[in-house]
């Protein structure tokens, strides 16, 4: 799949792997932005967690059918919505406008 990742025994599926996304590189060359920094986090009970402005950057990346997912629940939950337009690149800004008018896809 060219994604770095570890395997569960000589039986195990590539879709129960653990992939690895190494900080600050481009998970694939076409990609608009690399992957979060280290320093993208927040602190959460004791936790740092990658920032939501980083997850959804990557997200918007990927843009697969389960990102898509993943986004349109932080958008009906509140976590993003249209404010988030202006700060992204022009491609993520496009693929976060199709969710927002088109939640069915």
């Amino acid at each position: 799949m060219g994604i770095d990742c570890f395997v569960d025994g000589p039986d195990g599926s590539p879709g129960d792997a653990v992939r690895f996304l190494y900080a600050g590189e481009k998970l694939k060359p076409e990609y608009v932005t690399p992957s979060a920094d280290v320093t993208e986090t927040e602190a959460a009970e004791g936790y740092d967690v990658l920032s939501l402005k980083a997850l959804v950057r990557m997200k918007l990346n990927s843009f697969r059918r389960k990102d898509q997912v993943h986004m349109l629940d932080m958008l009906e939950v509140g976590l993003i919505d249209s404010t988030w337009l202006a700060s992204l690149p022009a491609q993520h800004a496009e693929r976060l406008q199709q969710l927002i008018d088109d939640p069915d896809g």
